[in-house]
């Protein structure tokens, strides 16, 4: 028997099914040895891909279930695959995975199945990355952003890249290797606009970074403001709920006060900042200086006004939306995006139309998001190799051009895995639960 590993792979709690997933070869040994079908067919005998139920042993009872094998390669590991199907109960589970264990499997470690599944070629790497976005998106446009890269989108955007750099190094090579052939000679000039070509991709890619980011951690709004410009009451009417507490006295709001929105399927982290203003007490300082790390970090800082002047939002890095508050009480006055009324709802769905044109803009559903900041990095180096190789064409020889490239080749193969160290592969899949 091989390294047979297994893992309960649904979430701890009571439920309708427990799954307990065994891979590697001597999976389905271990199925003859603890389950027992209706049906007159051994274990051994299973068709693959077909449900059968019986008797499951556990360590010191049994549970009526089913048993499903999938056979190598044909599985998502692309090894050996059993899995067992029993009640949900928490003793249950563990009962028949410690049954597994005494039978010779071990513990598996965290997305040591999805591990499996990559180094057997199934999936890229960063087709994992994208499983397990999926799995912890907070968010419409996460998911969808996750799905996409989980379906290879992303890998087969770099595989084009790196097609296009391999056709330049071949180029490379055969003037290097040959030349005492009589061949037209190396065209460094078309070899330069191929370079050109890619670089300018890679931009485009890398460009799409800015977006991705907000779509799967989400975008920060610091609603910001001068005391009683009705900051809390905004939160509240943006959410739906009293989420911060609203009064006439100024000073209110002490400490920032968070909420979370989807707009068009993007979360928006909006955080209510204490009031700003010059004179304040030693609490309300302390709120206040809080309210600027905030707004100095947001990707959007709502400057609310009700016509009585505006915070000082000095050092905000952000996209500044000007917003007039109490439209239903005064006639708005002065510059601003936009008026509002937190009380009635005037205005509201606008705000929100705002927020989603200054953050995400229209999202693309086919469109593959740089979403992870390992995936931006190596875009980035892979980029500073090609703008090395267009510098270097024609002022060095070129097989200092095909280390530029080559370089560039590698930075981009590290998205899918095909260059990537041991380091990073595990740092990948420790962010999996056991059992994925």
């Amino acid at each position: 028997m091989t390294d047979v590993i297994s893992a309960i792979s649904t979430p701890h709690g009571t439920g309708g099914v427990a799954v307990i997933r065994l891979s590697g070869e001597g999976s389905l040994e271990i199925a003859a040895k603890m389950f027992a079908p209706s049906a007159k067919i051994k274990a051994e005998d299973f068709t693959p891909n077909t449900m059968y139920t019986g008797v499951t042993q556990g360590d010191g009872f049994s549970d009526f279930g089913m048993c499903v094998y999938f056979k190598a390669p044909k599985s998502f590991t692309g090894e050996d695959v059993i899995e067992f199907h029993c009640h949900g109960g928490v003793q249950i589970a563990r009962g028949i995975l410690a049954k597994t264990l005494s039978l010779g499997a071990r513990a598996a470690e965290k997305g040591e199945f999805t591990k499996r599944a990559f180094l057997n070629g199934k999936l890229s790497l960063s087709s994992a990355e994208g499983m397990i976005d999926m799995i912890n998106a907070e968010s419409l446009a996460a998911l969808r952003a996750g799905s996409m890269l989980y379906g290879e989108k992303l890998t087969g955007e770099i595989k084009e890249l790196q097609s296009e750099l391999q056709d330049a190094l071949a180029e490379i090579a055969a003037d290097i290797d040959y030349p005492e052939e009589d061949l037209d000679g190396l065209n460094e000039g078309a070899i330069k606009s191929k370079i050109k070509a890619v670089s300018q991709k890679l931009e485009r890619l890398a460009a799409s970074y800015s977006c991705g980011k907000k779509i799967k951690d989400g975008v920060t709004v610091a609603i910001c403001g001068k005391p009683n410009t009705g900051k809390s009451s905004l939160l509240n009417a943006l959410l739906g709920y009293d989420k911060a507490i609203v009064s006439d006295e100024a000073g209110t709001t002490r400490d920032a006060v968070e909420g979370e929105l989807k707009i068009d399927g993007v979360k928006y982290n909006l955080v209510d900042t204490a009031g700003i203003r010059d004179s304040a007490g030693n609490v309300e300082n302390i709120g206040i200086e809080r309210a600027k790390k905030i707004f100095r970090t947001a990707d959007i800082i709502l400057s609310v006004t009700d016509g009585n002047g505006e915070a000082d939002l000095d050092g905000a890095s952000g996209k500044v939306i000007k917003i007039f508050n109490k439209c239903d009480l005064k006639k708005p006055n002065g510059k601003f995006d936009l008026a509002v009324s937190a009380k009635t709802g005037e205005g509201l769905e606008k705000l929100k139309k705002l927020l989603s044109e200054n953050s995400v803009g229209e999202l693309s559903l086919d469109k593959a998001y740089i979403i992870e900041q390992r995936h931006y990095s190596a875009l980035i180096r892979a980029n500073e190799s090609l703008k090395s190789a267009i510098e270097n064409c024609g002022n060095f020889t070129v097989d200092v051009l095909a280390i530029d490239l080559k370089d560039a080749w590698d930075a981009l193969g590290e998205i899918t895995g095909e260059t990537a160290n041991e380091q990073i592969i595990n740092t990948v899949f420790e962010k999996f639960c056991v059992g994925k």
